[in-house]
């Protein structure tokens, strides 16, 4: 018993540290909120994070708010870049 226990919370953590990797928030004050994205200062560094219709937000956010922003990080694109060592060959070809 006490070993189902014990990895049922094991698996519990690892699932907790797998979803936390891959989110971040920030909490500071509203100096802009658009349709399409809202801008979050904190200390003197300015976030800016798109949103949509579909972001569910809770309470008035304004101008002059405080307030803490959820998200994540996605890659849109990649684009590979051919190695340093296939530029030089190339060069001394030339």
């Amino acid at each position: 018993m006490k070993k189902l226990i014990v990895i049922l919370c094991i698996i519990a953590f690892s699932a907790t540290v797998a979803f936390a990797i891959d989110s971040y928030q920030v909490t500071g004050t509203v100096t802009d909120v658009k349709a399409d994205k809202i801008t979050v200062k904190k200390g003197k560094e300015n976030f800016e994070i798109a949103k949509d219709a579909a972001t569910p937000t809770k309470g008035d956010v304004k101008v002059g708010s405080k307030v803490t922003v959820k998200y994540t990080m996605k890659a849109t694109g990649i684009e590979g870049k051919e190695e340093t060592k296939k530029k030089e060959e190339t060069k001394k070809k030339k």
